[in-house]
């Protein structure tokens, strides 16, 4: 099995594990408990808490747990969404390729009387500086919130975020950004980056599925998401998942630590899969080749079906995707892509490869060997 699809999911790390293994078995107290078993657990939640503060330079009250990045970007939007509205603010300005967690909720607050403004970006994948100045020139006064991706889930275009954040705080608009992809491939800094929610998911980062964390800069009330108990300080009932928890803090911290080491490994592996792509007839490179992360790489193949491509190479034992895994099941063509300006042809003839630390040299070989066979297998046969 060679599997190159971690933009979608990634495995459990040992390590990560291994942290979580006690809280699976004897550690198993509710956080809730005010004995001295309960406590030990709330204490072991608390430092979860502040080490993933840590790695993003926040503050540990600041920080928020989830069950995913789709919860955490519902729980952002319609947070930032409705403090604008008691200010008498309805519009929100996002991108043309945002996640369907941020475009689907856009959608229901559009039908809820918002208006939605999405800035384009181009051929490679990037917002213009420009085009959003030009917005909150004109309407800063009633825009609720801008909320841009830091990294593209398909593309893996890297966004000027900082410069995104200085210039809504210059205008007094609060900033929520999903760094899903963002996390051990860019660096995080929510101070610097005047960045006032954040939405961070923990299997994309070799911690377990269910797991997630939003960062709310202090001033942002959050809406109740669940009410019941007074877990999250009231704002998400429900018994912790302490496991995975405690697993999601280890993986930041290693994601974080190692980020340098494995994005020299992993930007080699991308520079040889482009190199030799580059090569197919017919071939194009989907994003920026320059403002990217090394960890996704995405081709399209003129009068090849992506799926068709995706499918063949599945029976032979390597697994790649051709878009979002949150949309595998549409037969659309991706928004992202069409967003850079690509037929519908091209865009549905898409191949996504994402790598992670696990990756080896050999598995890039076999890919970039196989992947030219297909292509010219599947040509032959029309």
């Amino acid at each position: 099995m060679i599997y190159l699809d971690n933009a979608a999911t990634t495995r459990i790390s040992d390590e990560v594990l291994l942290s979580m293994m006690p809280y699976l078995t004897d550690k198993y107290g509710n956080a809730s408990s005010s004995h001295t078993f309960g406590r030990d657990i709330a204490s072991a939640i608390d430092d979860a808490r502040e080490t993933i503060a840590d790695c993003i330079n926040a503050k540990a009250d600041e920080i928020f747990f989830t069950s995913s990045g789709s919860e955490g970007d519902n729980w952002a939007i319609r947070s930032l969404a409705y403090a604008g509205l008691s200010k008498g603010k309805k519009k929100i300005v996002s991108s043309a390729f945002e996640h369907p967690a941020i475009m689907r909720v856009l959608e229901l607050l559009r039908n809820d009387g918002f208006e939605i403004i999405l800035l384009p970006v181009y051929k490679n994948g990037i917002v213009d500086l420009s085009d959003l100045k030009k917005v909150l020139d004109e309407s800063s006064h009633d825009v609720a919130f801008v909320t841009v991706m830091y990294v593209n889930n398909e593309i893996g275009t890297i966004q000027p975020i900082k410069e995104i954040g200085l210039m809504c705080a210059e205008y007094e608009v609060p900033l929520h950004t999903d760094a899903i992809q963002a996390i051990g491939n860019v660096e995080i800094d929510v101070q610097k980056q005047s960045i006032c929610l954040l939405t961070i998911s923990g299997h994309k980062i070799h911690a377990p599925k269910g797991i997630g964390v939003l960062y709310a800069k202090k001033g942002y009330d959050l809406i109740p998401l669940i009410v019941g108990g007074e877990q999250e300080r009231g704002y998400r009932a429900g018994t912790e998942n302490i496991a995975a928890i405690i697993g999601m803090s280890k993986a930041m911290q290693i994601a974080t630590a190692n980020m340098a080491i494995k994005n020299e490994k992993i930007n080699k592996f991308s520079s040889k899969i482009i190199y030799n792509f580059d090569k197919i007839e017919k071939s194009q490179f989907n994003g920026d080749r320059k403002n990217c992360i090394g960890g996704i790489v995405n081709y399209s193949f003129e009068g090849i079906v992506g799926d068709m491509l995706v499918k063949t190479l599945d029976c032979q034992g390597i697994f790649v995707s051709n878009g979002s895994a949150c949309a595998s099941n549409s037969l659309h063509a991706s928004h992202v892509l069409l967003s850079l300006g690509l037929s519908r042809e091209m865009a549905l003839s898409n191949l996504r490869i994402s790598m992670s630390e696990y990756t080896t040299e050999n598995e890039i070989d076999e890919l970039i060997i196989t992947v030219s066979a297909v292509v010219e297998k599947l040509r032959s046969m029309k």
